[in-house]
């Protein structure tokens, strides 16, 4: 994905990939070649982004990631942070609370 943001056509491919995620994403193995083929749908150079991907640049961006990563102690997706404070337990209720106590504590 990191590479797709070379063509402009990051928000394109992301959402084209992520509709396309059960054709490609079933059950703990992904079929690459059909995501590749999702993302080609949005006019992305496949070849060009395979070979992007291995830019130095791009590899220094997913190290970032990683390391922010494991800085946050993200274990899985979706995770939702406000105001740099993870949310304990996935809900509306519950990330309406941390809003609300982050709002409260910055009103001070």
């Amino acid at each position: 994905m990191e590479a797709s943001k070379r063509q402009d056509k990051y928000w394109q491919t992301l959402e084209t990939i992520l509709a396309a995620q059960p054709s490609w994403a079933s059950h703990g193995s992904p079929n690459l070649d059909v995501a590749y083929q999702a993302a080609a749908q949005t006019g992305l150079d496949i070849k060009k982004a395979l070979d992007d991907a291995q830019a130095a640049e791009v590899e220094a961006v997913l190290k970032q990631d990683v390391e922010d990563l494991t800085a946050l102690e993200v274990k899985k997706t979706p995770t939702f942070f406000v105001n740099g404070r993870g949310l304990p337990s996935f809900g509306p209720d519950q990330l309406a609370s941390l809003v609300a106590e982050e709002v409260a504590k910055n009103k001070k």
